[in-house]
């Protein structure tokens, strides 16, 4: 098998075709209220992110992480921040290029897998966007580590989690409205899978995911080199999910500080 990073790209890039809403790229109504100092966006699927969270992104080093698709970068960069928007899709990194080119912005694109951060010079960044992605990626603390080097002492990264008790539930039963406990977890779709299963998500163009476990999530950060300062959560966006698991997903404010620090 390829590596599943290879998969994932693939997936990502199938989505764009298919007009997915985390690729279509902003609204001209959300880059005229960015432009006039009004951020509306997201972290997490459905929330909007706090503005106390961004507010001070005019005129900084912005890195969008696993962030393509001409949403949350452009929106950025109308703001005023200087935006970098790194992703793993070629198709998602061209809505933002297209974007761009369109509304006169300068964004740089960067196509590359968000567990090798090595191109980007230690303490380059003062903040990092997030967008739930970390659920893609079988390493959540590698990624933590290296966002701790190329932020600046004092930087922030903002990050979405899956809670882990959504990868339990049995993807066929929750569709026929019945919510079974199918997996342990944590969960991945290379070990959790039988290999039938799997294979018929890649001929699907399913992304391959991993649950991970709260401790890495959110102790891990701490683990890292960062102080958690804020947290809220969100719903799934399925009622039927949503009345089993309220937390669905979380978002998080994370400030590069002294290692073990919470």
């Amino acid at each position: 098998m390829e590596k599943y990073t290879t998969y994932n790209e693939q997936a990502w890039d199938f989505e764009v075709g298919r007009g997915n809403m985390w690729t279509d790229g902003c609204t001209a109504e959300q880059i005229l209220e960015a432009r006039k100092g009004n951020l509306m966006m997201s972290l997490s699927p459905f929330k909007q992110v706090p503005h106390s969270w961004i507010a001070e992104t005019k005129g900084k080093e912005v890195l969008c992480l696993a962030c393509g698709g001409g949403q949350q970068g452009i929106l950025l960069a109308s703001y005023g921040a200087k935006v970098t928007v790194f992703d793993i899709s070629s198709e998602q990194l061209k809505q933002d290029a297209t974007i761009a080119k369109r509304e006169g912005l300068t964004i740089a694109i960067e196509h590359g897998d968000m567990s090798d951060l090595s191109r980007f010079s230690d303490q380059r960044f003062d903040l990092i966007f997030n967008p739930t992605s970390t659920c893609f990626i079988d390493d959540v603390q590698k990624v933590y580590h290296q966002c701790n080097r190329i932020l600046k002492d004092g930087g922030t990264l903002l990050t979405s989690a899956t809670n882990p008790a959504l990868y339990m539930f049995d993807e066929k039963a929750a569709v026929r409205g019945k919510m079974k406990v199918k997996y342990t977890i944590p969960f991945s779709d290379l070990k959790s899978l039988s290999e039938k299963e799997l294979l018929k998500r890649l001929k699907k163009h399913d992304t391959i995911e991993f649950s991970h476990t709260i401790n890495d999530l959110v102790g891990g950060l701490c683990k890292q080199g960062f102080s958690i300062i804020d947290l809220y959560t969100d719903t799934s966006g399925c009622l039927m999910m949503d009345s089993f698991v309220h937390d669905c997903y979380m978002a998080i404010r994370a400030k590069k500080g002294s290692k073990g620090s919470c």
